[in-house]
């Protein structure tokens, strides 16, 4: 027995439309926020006149962001594994920048987020590949 949807259906597409417009406008405002914060990194490196590799790690991750956010627009879908990478480009930022103060547990445990994260990204493929979703 099934159950009917109580909504008439031209409200429910027209609820669909709208939140397929706010899903938008917010990926268009981090897209805009990850542009300022590019900016704001790039000017800082040329305030300071050097470039660290924390700051080029920096713009890896916003680099990412972007291109999480292109995907999505030209596809319609976000893959999991950008988030992933993404993850991952941020603890070894975290590493490489508080590396003095850090004991070798936490290096060694940041490290292994990075493997397990890493591993994840693997099995995610391998599932894409032998296992492909039906259009």
């Amino acid at each position: 027995m099934t159950k009917e949807n109580s909504l008439h259906p031209k409200f429910q597409q027209q609820v669909v439309v709208f939140l397929h417009y706010i899903e938008w406008v917010g990926l268009a405002i981090i897209l805009l926020a990850t542009i300022v914060a590019i900016g704001q990194e790039v000017y800082g490196m040329i305030v300071q006149h050097e470039v660290l590799l924390k700051d080029i790690l920096q713009l890896f991750i916003f680099l990412e962001i972007i291109t999480m956010i292109g995907l999505y627009f030209s596809s319609g879908k976000l893959p999991i594994r950008y988030p992933i990478y993404i993850a991952m480009v941020a603890i070894a930022r975290y590493i490489s920048i508080g590396m003095k103060e850090m004991d070798g547990w936490m290096i060694v445990s940041l490290s292994c987020s990075i493997l397990i994260l890493a591993l994840a990204v693997l099995v995610i493929r391998y599932g894409h590949v032998t296992m492909p979703y039906s259009e």
